[in-house]
């Protein structure tokens, strides 16, 4: 018996065509979901000076790097540097949200209106604003602890210092640089009840040659070792060029003043930023308000240098681990400001909310705080 012949339409080409059709389309939706589930995270990151400033903006380009790294693949990160604190950084932010990043840092006190303006137009970005305090359902902020590296710092210059003159270049009279320059003179302070310490303000994060005018200024008074809170390695290298100490600030300086560093407050955004990014990625992203320390490793006391022994090292290494304990915070009670009025009492821990508006000096500092 003959076998039944085959369908026509098995045979027709019209069939043979819409097979090639559906195979092709196949093919293309598969490869257009393995290219979507492949596609990196976009993250943008503003920047208030120079990647190259070795300091401020410096670090937290570092943290981009190490968190591009640390979450290759997954995550697509680019900045513009050098945005001033102005309208035009409105413009930046919104820029960056058009071109589909879903991620902006903003990593400076200065962009926090402009940000949270832009944040209301664009409810499906993250925001992120670096030290400071607005935040809304798409916006956050985030922040290092900074006052416990100057405390840090300061237990060093405390035991080393032979005037009893410490001296910080500082930027702007705002909470966070005021509370750097107390927290420093109480790590002084700590070890060396005779310090004092007196600033001179620029009124700007980076500008090299007002810092190194600055520091020649406190030079000048006595001050044999100096911290700044400020962006270019200038301070350092002033005080290598006079024979004196300072710190590196933000990052480690030593290649600007190899004898004057006495070490360096290093910061390590990455800790932050891997956090961040990791939550976005899992889709469980809440705004909050990040200010993480010593004791999440965001911070740290390193790069010591060949003027400090090994004794005044191990000593303040021991400080640093009891910050990293929880066993001292370097705003415990007894304290006394400026007029030498207490405002702080014995056994009492300053909370977070009062540093965030801390407007005054302690006792050891000398000048007057700018209005």
């Amino acid at each position: 018996m003959s076998q039944p012949s085959a369908s026509p339409l098995k045979k027709s080409p019209l069939r043979k065509m819409i097979a090639a059709i559906a195979a092709s389309s196949a093919l293309t939706l598969g490869l257009l979901s393995t290219a979507y589930a492949a596609d990196p995270v976009k993250s943008a990151f503003v920047y208030i000076g120079p990647t190259g400033d070795h300091g401020w903006t410096y670090s937290h380009d570092q943290g981009r790097l190490a968190s591009e790294a640390e979450l290759k693949g997954k995550v697509k990160t680019s900045y513009v540097e050098n945005v001033p604190e102005t309208a035009d950084a409105e413009r930046v932010f919104r820029n960056l949200a058009q071109q589909g990043n879903k991620v902006i840092f903003a990593t400076s006190f200065g962009y926090m209106n402009q940000m949270a303006k832009v944040a209301k137009v664009f409810p499906n970005t993250v925001f992120m604003h670096a030290t400071g305090y607005k935040t809304d359902k798409n916006l956050g902020t985030y922040d290092i602890r900074t006052y416990e590296g100057a405390y840090l710092l300061g237990v060093v210059a405390g035991k080393t210092s032979k005037t009893n003159k410490l001296g910080v270049v500082a930027s702007f009279p705002i909470p966070e640089v005021v509370r750097n320059i107390n927290a420093f003179t109480l790590g002084a302070r700590s070890v060396n009840p005779k310090i004092t310490t007196r600033a001179i303000w620029v009124n700007s994060w980076f500008d090299p040659g007002k810092e190194r005018d600055a520091a020649l200024a406190l030079i000048s008074q006595g001050c044999d070792t100096l911290m700044q809170n400020t962006d270019s390695p200038a301070v350092v290298q002033a005080a290598q060029e006079k024979g004196i100490h300072a710190f590196g600030w933000d990052s480690d300086m030593s290649k600007f003043g190899a004898k004057a560093q006495l070490a360096a407050s290093v910061l390590h955004w990455d800790v932050i930023y891997d956090s961040v990014l990791a939550d976005v990625l899992a889709g469980k992203w809440k705004s909050s308000s990040i200010w993480w320390g010593v004791d999440k490793d965001a911070i740290n006391i390193e790069k010591f240098g060949p003027d400090v022994s090994p004794e005044v090292q191990k000593y303040a290494l021991g400080v640093r681990d009891a910050i990293h304990s929880g066993k001292l915070h370097p705003f415990t009670g007894p304290l006394t400001n400026q007029a030498g009025v207490v405002f702080l009492p014995k056994g009492k821990v300053y909370s977070d909310a009062d540093l965030g508006k801390m407007n005054f000096y302690v006792q050891g500092v000398e000048g007057v705080l700018p209005k």
